[in-house]
């Protein structure tokens, strides 16, 4: 423990000295953190792609393998959230980062081995399912509200960043050096992460989710006891959030945000290759594009909602709305025109302006977590992620089972026609939870 304090002691003297608030430090290494998680996503998507191909193994067992990560992502959601609020967000977070980076050193790449296979999965999306709720909680104490868009932005904007790095440098690792090295890279990233948090995380003397209050434009009582932290002998409000419109609002729409983000995950590799026949080591840089969209407009969507917010140009709720809403209802329109574009700058360029402008709703429905709950905001962020992770295992089954199907009738994955359900489905859910978002969120706190 002495050895624990000075090395705090040492890292708050670093900061003094880089004139770094430690916010800004924490902001920094939870968006290196989503980055590593979604380098190791889009990984195993490369990785067992090229390996599942060259072994024969038809689409639906490929959508059943993809989708088995997200199984154990849904199980630890809630639990992740209730972990973080009652251990603390830091230590949660990086025991599960230990957790599947070890699972991905030791996990090997063998299509005939599924059972093994799918035990690594499950595991795997188990660890990964305590970073977010974590995340969140670890955010509600340290930013305020007036920089939570842009905080939150920033950190979820790794994740795009990472999954355009992972398509860009990964299909040429799996090609020189074979499939199971990307597991070796992504494990030694997640022990690099894991030092930096452990040396440089630290938690806060006191809750930040009321400080700065007053610049918003909403009108707020504000306690300053009843807005510390929740400590562990606080009873969390489950009713109250499971039954609440505005959460379910949030739910909603993460569920459609995770549905088009995990299917155009999994299988842009797929329809690139056998939609287009097009290799992805001669795609070049373009293959990265969509994510590095979303990369910038996430950012993008998180600066304009705090200067929407604090010049007092519009109000945190209508802020949210009129984010979410224009960032969905375009995204859906990309999702529905891109079967018809046969190019790949065509199909790259649809499939930038669909993951770009759900980013950017990322603005509305993702920040609203910490609005409407900042103390709970771990476990609304569970309760909300797990229905994003059973998007994730609907649509990228789902997708696996339609194409099967197409290939059944047609016997050939490059016409549209066999790709145009896998895209209209996540379209026309954008266009139905923009309009419950709409009708039923707000951005005023409801839990106190």
């Amino acid at each position: 423990m002495c050895e624990r304090g000075r090395a705090s002691e040492a890292v708050e003297l670093t900061h003094e000295r880089m004139k770094l608030p430690v916010r800004y430090l924490i902001v920094i290494l939870t968006f290196i953190c989503t980055a590593v998680c979604y380098i190791e996503r889009v990984g195993f998507s490369i990785a067992y792609t090229v390996a599942a191909d060259a072994a024969g193994v038809n689409q639906s067992s490929k959508g059943a393998i993809l989708s088995t990560f997200y199984y154990g992502y849904a199980c630890s959601q809630v639990p992740g959230g209730w972990a973080a609020q009652k251990i603390g967000g830091r230590r949660v977070l990086l025991l599960s980062f230990l957790l599947w980076s070890l699972t991905c050193a030791l996990l090997p790449l063998d299509t005939h081995r599924v059972a093994l296979l799918v035990t690594a999965r499950l595991l795997v999306g188990v660890a990964q399912g305590f970073i977010f709720p974590s995340i969140h909680t670890v955010l509600a104490q340290w930013v305020p509200p007036h920089e939570r868009s842009r905080s939150v932005s920033l950190t979820t904007s790794g994740m795009y960043l990472g999954a355009a790095l992972g398509m860009l440098l990964l299909p040429a690792l799996v090609k020189f050096r074979g499939p199971h090295c990307v597991f070796l890279a992504e494990s030694a990233l997640g022990a690099v992460w894991s030092l930096l948090w452990f040396v440089y995380a630290s938690d806060p003397k006191s809750s930040a989710s009321g400080a700065g209050e007053s610049v918003l434009p909403v009108n707020k009582k504000i306690d300053a006891v009843t807005d510390r932290s929740v400590s562990g002998k606080t009873k969390i409000p489950w009713v109250k959030i499971l039954t609440s419109f505005p959460v379910w609002a949030i739910v909603v729409n993460n569920f459609t945000f995770h549905y088009a983000l995990y299917v155009l995950m999994n299988w842009l590799p797929t329809y690139f290759e056998l939609g287009l026949q097009l290799g992805l080591h001669d795609m070049g840089s373009s293959k990265m594009m969509p994510y590095l969209n979303m990369f910038l407009f996430s950012n993008i969507g998180g600066v304009l909602a705090d200067y929407l917010i604090t010049g007092r140009i519009l109000s945190v709720t209508q802020t949210r709305k009129f984010l979410n809403t224009v960032g969905f209802l375009v995204a859906s329109l990309a999702l529905v025109v891109l079967p018809s574009f046969r190019t790949s700058g065509g199909a790259v360029f649809c499939s930038s302006v669909a993951l770009g402008f759900l980013a950017l709703g990322r603005a509305g429905f993702a920040v609203n977590h910490m609005d409407v709950a900042p103390r709970y905001a771990g476990i609304v962020m569970g309760v909300s992620n797990t229905a994003g992770t059973l998007a994730g295992i609907v649509g990228v089954d789902l997708t696996g089972k339609l194409l099967e199907a197409a290939k059944a009738a047609n016997s050939d994955l490059s016409s549209p026609d066999s790709w145009r359900p896998v895209f209209l489905i996540p379209g026309f859910l954008c266009i139905f939870s923009s309009f419950i978002f709409l009708l039923f969120s707000t951005g005023e706190r409801i839990f106190d």
